[in-house]
């Protein structure tokens, strides 16, 4: 990361959107926004570990 307001800053977010729009948005067309919601979940969960240890705080998370 840079400096505060540098363009680099959003760059992993902004990939990780367009990721988003590609394998998920734009596959089909949704009925619903519980439907879409769903799946993006579906998408994004595997990318989070949910037993990582916070250090910082000296506990498991």
């Amino acid at each position: 990361m840079g400096r505060v307001a540098s363009a680099g800053d959003n760059d992993a977010i902004e990939s990780r959107h367009a990721l988003l729009q590609e394998n998920v948005l734009d596959r089909r067309r949704w009925r619903t926004r519980d439907e879409l919601h769903a799946a993006i979940v579906f998408w994004t969960e595997p990318a989070y570990n949910r037993r990582r240890r916070q250090r910082a705080l000296g506990k498991p998370h």
